[in-house]
């Protein structure tokens, strides 16, 4: 597989992740961490499955990928994730190292790698990340629309029984 075809690969995985995520009543976000072309974590959105604000699909993933590599330094790894990074993740995804992020659809409410901040390219911090942006934008986009859409309607739906 050349570059594209493994990142087309992998964010389809991340969306596999972000489906799951939404069959729980979760925000259909996804995340999966490659070193050496081997997934070493794979996570989705568990916030309100937990009840706890910080169960983003990257945290939860890098998580998993500092247990499984033995070492809080993820050198040599890839992140994609369906949805662009929150500044929360951003923050989790520089301290830990990631050198590249690949990320589905962009987040004009929260995005902190393009649309409202560039965190992961300041060169104010002792690290940088690479980007690649848009991978799958339209699929992880249309995941987001349709459950907040799916949402709403519930919603609607609810208020015409009460």
């Amino acid at each position: 597989m050349n570059g594209i075809e493994k990142d087309h690969f992998y964010m389809g995985l991340a969306i596999e992740e972000a489906n799951k995520a939404g069959a729980k009543g979760e925000v259909p976000i996804g995340a999966v961490i490659v070193y050496k072309d081997q997934v070493i974590a794979r996570a989705h959105n568990l916030r309100e499955t937990t009840q706890d604000a910080v169960t983003h699909a990257e945290l939860l993933a890098i998580q998993e990928a500092c247990r499984n590599m033995g070492n809080w330094r993820l050198e040599d790894t890839k992140i994609y994730v369906t949805l662009e990074p929150c500044p929360m993740c951003a923050g989790a995804i520089l301290q830990s190292r990631i050198p590249h992020v690949v990320y589905g659809a962009r987040d004009a409410k929260a995005g902190s790698v393009d649309s409202l901040y560039r965190l992961l390219n300041d060169d104010r911090f002792n690290h940088q990340c690479q980007v690649t942006e848009n991978v799958l934008a339209e699929e992880c986009g249309q995941l987001l629309t349709q459950f907040f859409r799916n949402l709403r309607e519930a919603k609607k739906q609810k208020r015409k029984t009460l």
